[in-house]
């Protein structure tokens, strides 16, 4: 059973649930598995259908589209799944007229592409009708059965934490994955959202991105290479972000205004995007599980979060900063091999006063403390989406 399975069961008890994500990372295989559908596109670990008797449809499928129009459906299904439902131009009307005038009898699940969440700031027309959840691919909070732990984070820094090439674990198919991949969001769902022509230019962009993590990325000096100006890069990247390919990570000040004007850091979904060395990738990956776990946070607490990182005038740096509600819950570091605490992050620690600061190593022979500062492996930082909770 995927990682929000659960509290998506919970939350269809008063509301609809909307599951938007990147591309390919098991919403499909979810809302299948929740509707106790027997066509689950890779395996998915759990007891039977939490919802046994509800339908799944697809509007790619043209028999699943005649039949949602004509909502033809039993009375019996108690869980009608939707996918790629946003595909639809009159969706949101129909959904919540569907919503209103059988919510008693059915509960609705609302799966598809990163476009649910574009579509899902667009207006407020289903204001207090859904809760809308955001499902990462595997972390190493949800290792399939019959894979150990250090063999799954071999395979999330080399074939990446989607399902289908993390299950296969097949490097070659996995790199022939991430392209076609990469092709169906840039010149399908980037396309034909965000109306861009110059998609070229758009993938040497994405290009450089990946040369480019864990660094700074000054928009200004990409832009005079690709010959496009600052402004449109910094539009590219939004709708990058918003189709779930990567994700901006700005440096912390008490002023968001101000941080948002300076460099960001740029990291991808998935690790195995990173063009870089081992510790780039690494730091991608620590990334994306950190962000993983603030979105678990705001999706069922409904709390505020935000991933930053921390760079000061005098050149002191901690990779991450982790904000819960506006407090620092945790200043991290992530380093491949040298177990000894930066001066970034001992000074930052001592500064800000995090409830807690660590550095997560990747090669690391055993845990220990450092005045406060934990130094712990990958296994240990990850296992669990809430560190320190029994």
């Amino acid at each position: 059973m995927r990682y929000i399975a659960g509290d998506v069961v919970r939350d269809l008890r008063r509301k609809m649930v909307f599951i938007g994500g990147p591309r390919q990372s098991g919403k499909t295989t979810l809302a299948r598995y929740l509707v106790g559908d027997p066509r689950p596109t890779e395996p998915l670990e759990g007891g039977p259908a939490i919802f046994p008797g509800g339908a799944y449809f697809s509007w790619d499928a043209e028999d699943d589209r005649r039949a949602l129009l004509g909502r033809r459906w039993r009375d019996a299904d108690r869980l009608l799944a939707l996918d790629e439902l946003h595909k639809y131009p009159g969706w949101k009307r129909w959904i919540k007229g569907l919503w209103d005038t059988t919510a008693g009898k059915h509960r609705f699940v609302v799966t598809g592409s990163a476009r649910l969440d574009v579509y899902r700031r667009g207006g407020d027309s289903l204001q207090g009708r859904y809760h809308y959840w955001r499902l990462h691919p595997f972390g190493l909070d949800e290792i399939p059965r019959g894979i150990a732990p250090e063999e799954a984070l071999r395979r999330f820094l080399t074939v990446g934490p989607f399902p289908e090439p993390f299950l296969g674990n097949d490097e070659r198919e996995a790199r022939r994955w991430r392209r076609e991949r990469f092709a169906r969001v840039l010149r399908d769902d980037l396309r034909d959202m965000e109306a861009i022509r110059e998609m070229a230019k758009l993938e040497l962009f994405v290009d450089a991105l990946r040369q480019r993590v864990g660094s700074p990325v000054v928009l200004s000096h990409i832009a005079g290479d690709l010959q496009v100006s600052p402004v449109t890069l910094r539009k590219w990247l939004e709708s990058l972000e918003r189709m779930y390919l990567c994700f901006a990570v700005y440096p912390w000040t008490r002023s968001l205004p101000r941080a948002i004007q300076k460099p960001p850091k740029v990291y991808f979904f998935d690790s195995g995007d990173v063009v870089g060395d081992d510790g780039a990738r690494f730091e991608n990956f620590v990334a994306a599980s950190l962000l993983r776990r603030l979105h678990f946070w705001e999706d069922r607490d409904g709390y505020r979060c935000r991933l930053w990182y921390v760079r000061d005038k005098e050149g002191h740096e901690a990779d991450f900063l982790l904000e819960r509600e506006g407090k620092i819950v945790e200043l991290v570091e992530a380093k491949v091999g040298d177990p000894e605490v930066g001066r970034g992050l001992r000074y930052f620690a001592q500064r800000l006063r995090p409830a807690k600061a660590s550095r997560i190593v990747r090669d690391l022979k055993r845990p220990w403390s450092d005045h406060g500062i934990e130094v712990t492996d990958a296994l240990a930082a990850f296992a669990t989406l809430e560190p320190g909770r029994t």
